[in-house]
């Protein structure tokens, strides 16, 4: 993710997060990137700081030399997985802000209309485009985990948005 400090043709300063840089062009090309005070959508990155932060991580500790012929531990333990959100109206602990939602309804209805929908045969379907065996084209769809996993992996980039409830339903 990347945040960018954003300004709005009236001048009104905000914050935005984004994907990379480019995800911030196409959304605001789209006119999917919308002012927080006054909703216009003729929006820019404004000048910003970079931060700098100092790591809140404490050193981790150095094995000890194993001697020789003993074996090594089998693997270090894992950091949990992150939990799927169960309901994309509420985030934290409390719902979408008013205008979080609109825009990701909009983003919603920009997807539907632009996209063709390949339901679960998303990651079959995503390689296919990628190896040149299917027509090139936007798609949208399912995709498990491990699917989106592996299609990263394979260096097939993929982006996971949060599907709300559309505007009109």
């Amino acid at each position: 993710m990347i945040h960018y400090q954003l300004r709005c043709h009236a001048g009104h300063e905000f914050d935005g997060w984004f994907q990379d840089s480019t995800g911030f062009e196409k959304l605001a090309k789209a006119g999917l990137v919308e002012c927080t005070h006054c909703g216009s959508v003729k929006v820019e990155r404004a000048l910003m700081a970079p931060a700098i932060r100092k790591s809140r991580r404490k050193a981790l500790p150095v094995p000890a030399p194993q001697p020789e012929g003993a074996e090594a531990p089998a693997q270090a333990p894992q950091p949990p997985a992150p939990v799927p959100v169960d309901n994309p109206e509420r985030v934290a602990g409390g719902p979408i802000p008013a205008q979080l939602l609109a825009m990701l309804q909009r983003l919603r209805a920009e997807v539907e209309k632009s996209c063709d929908y390949v339901g679960p045969s998303f990651a079959e379907e995503a390689r296919k485009i990628a190896n040149g065996e299917a027509e090139a084209r936007g798609i949208y769809g399912e995709a498990s985990d491990a699917e989106a996993e592996a299609l990263a992996e394979e260096g097939i980039d993929i982006a996971r948005l949060p599907w709300v409830p559309r505007a009109d339903g």
